[in-house]
């Protein structure tokens, strides 16, 4: 596991030349370790422990991750003091955003979907463990469009 921050712009995705397979693996594998999870731990408990247990199963599964992955974000020209931190970057493709809800809203994909602009990565999923089954609460989210609107020049 890594604690060192990335940088919008400057993120290294590892597999992001190639097609979606590399994404498409690695959301499989997280998954996996995600049902793993919430096997174990059921359903019911603070998004803390889910994310922690996560983290724990992704690393027995040999599965590299940032924790709490800090992305430096910049406003017109200006880098902004608090970063973003994303709950996790796996693999350097695919970010991971863990809820713990009754049930998810529109807004949580309208968030990864702007953390996955922000950052130029395409891939991401929203997992909710306060679901009967893990199943219910897995949500795919892609984004196609351009990598970051921030970087566009002002008219």
């Amino acid at each position: 596991m890594n604690t060192g921050g990335i940088q919008v712009g400057g993120i290294h995705r590892r597999g992001a030349e190639n097609s979606e397979a590399p994404q498409r693996e690695v959301t499989e594998k997280i998954i996996g370790a995600a049902i793993e999870v919430h096997r174990l731990m059921g359903p019911g408990l603070l998004e803390s422990v889910y994310q922690q247990s996560l983290q724990i199963e992704l690393s027995l599964r040999g599965i590299q991750f940032l924790a709490q992955a800090p992305v430096a974000l910049v406003y017109k020209g200006h880098v902004m003091a608090a970063p973003l931190k994303l709950d996790l970057l796996v693999e350097g493709v695919v970010i991971v955003e863990i809820k713990a809800l009754q049930a998810l809203e529109p807004v949580h994909t309208a968030q990864l979907l702007t953390y996955l602009r922000l950052t130029g990565l395409t891939s991401g999923l929203l997992l909710n463990f306060n679901d009967i089954t893990l199943k219910q609460g897995i949500q795919r989210v892609s984004n196609s469009l351009r990598p970051s609107a921030f970087s566009a020049p002002l008219r």
